[in-house]
């Protein structure tokens, strides 16, 4: 790694450029390595493919609601990281995801109390909860927020700022191809400035009718 002086066409980025810590450096390119990848790091570039993929689409609620956002990772990294290492289980060298243990949102927003999910006819599902509004940095502004994901349909159907925390139930309807199929239900709250999320719970799997 070499160090370079401004002159009169300034720094230097790219390929073999890049500013570090307020430094303009020139580095050399990694060479392409001929050597086939081992079945660790198969099963690893295979773990993030997955991780990558599914959670794409929640990409807008995440660089919001997960976590602290300090540091040198961003949030949306932090989720995929948290994913990958806890929300994986590999069979026979295949990765898999485990629903019950991902985590849409990840804050310290005062979560849900006693909240339950049930499916109703016509594609809907009907969420309840017991009002907290008054507990640790609960508020009675706060929104209800559910996220839904059909691994059949390898799509998600995400409905923000559904409700407030004392409405105490909230009814939806799913598009009309998730009837019959199977759905994996998340539910969060946000703040009214919507800067802070409560942890996301899992309500489990329903089977749309």
């Amino acid at each position: 790694m070499a160090r370079i002086t401004k002159g009169i066409l300034g720094g230097f980025s790219g390929k073999v450029g890049a500013n570090w810590r307020g430094q303009d450096i020139i580095r050399s390119i990694p060479k392409p390595s001929s050597r086939p990848p081992s079945e660790k790091q198969l099963l690893q570039q295979n773990k993030f493919k997955l991780v990558i993929s599914f959670l794409q689409p929640l990409r807008n609620i995440q660089s919001r609601y997960f976590g602290s956002g300090s540091g040198s990772k961003s949030r949306v990294n932090m989720a995929a990281s948290y994913t990958i290492s806890e929300a994986l289980q590999v069979t026979a060298d295949v990765p898999s995801l485990v629903y019950n243990k991902i985590l849409i949102t990840k804050g310290d927003l005062t979560g849900f109390q006693n909240v339950t999910a049930s499916v109703q006819s016509g594609n809907q599902i009907s969420l309840s909860w017991e009002d907290n509004s008054l507990q640790g940095n609960a508020s009675l502004t706060d929104s209800i927020s559910i996220v839904c994901y059909g691994e059949e349909l390898g799509r998600f159907e995400i409905l923000e700022s559904l409700a407030l925390r004392p409405d105490l139930s909230v009814d939806v309807t799913l598009p009309a191809d998730f009837n019959g199929k199977a759905m994996e239900v998340y539910a969060f709250i946000s703040n009214e400035m919507q800067i802070s999320a409560s942890t996301s719970f899992y309500l489990g799997q329903l089977q749309i009718i």
